[in-house]
């Protein structure tokens, strides 16, 4: 007679399980489309070795930094590293968000003018000057029929944003890249 599978804690070794060996935190400045369109990512490419948590709270930069201090203080040890993601759109404290992340170890990714500019790379290589928001907006309704804020924000429409570039549904790096750059080198007369 076969026996019994043991139950649990009976001293016989369990499978192996592999442990994230970094945590990252990822607060963007937006409520929903940066943080749907990076969890979107995230679930995508499914990287074992790499835990992201990423919350979204729509607020200025500078108090976005002061929420992402918050939270690492809260889980103590508990991030490998903490980046802030916002856009510069009207804001005048991102040179003082920039200062005070970098006072507190905190990284930051600056999209200018906001990060819709982002999503409308996936399908086509825009160069024209948008300086705002409202102004961005329209441009992604000729590559997704329907885009408004509220569709743009939703999950299915941010992953096949992410799904577009390479024509055939899914995502293969590198995405569009547009630089990282402290926000000094941004252009903005207002963060020098």
């Amino acid at each position: 007679m076969a026996k019994a599978f043991p139950r649990e804690g009976s001293g016989r070794r369990r499978g192996p399980v592999r442990r994230s060996s970094r945590t990252l935190l990822v607060v963007c400045g937006g409520k929903e489309t940066e943080r749907q369109y990076l969890q979107g990512l995230r679930d995508h490419l499914r990287n074992p070795a790499v835990a992201v948590v990423v919350r979204g709270k729509a607020c200025s930069p500078t108090q976005l930094v002061a929420y992402a201090r918050g939270q690492r203080d809260l889980n103590r040890g508990g991030y490998d590293e903490v980046w802030c993601v916002f856009d510069v759109d009207e804001y005048p404290d991102v040179a003082a968000a920039a200062d005070a992340a970098r006072r507190h170890g905190i990284k930051v990714a600056v999209s200018n003018p906001c990060f819709e500019l982002w999503l409308l790379l996936h399908f086509t290589d825009h160069h024209a000057f948008v300086d705002t928001y409202r102004k961005l907006l329209p441009l992604p309704q000729k590559h997704v029929p329907g885009t408004t804020r509220r569709a743009s924000s939703s999950r299915n429409t941010v992953t096949r944003w992410a799904g577009r570039r390479n024509g055939r549904g899914s995502w293969t790096p590198p995405a569009p890249s547009t630089p990282v750059t402290p926000p000094r080198a941004c252009g903005s007369s207002r963060t020098a």
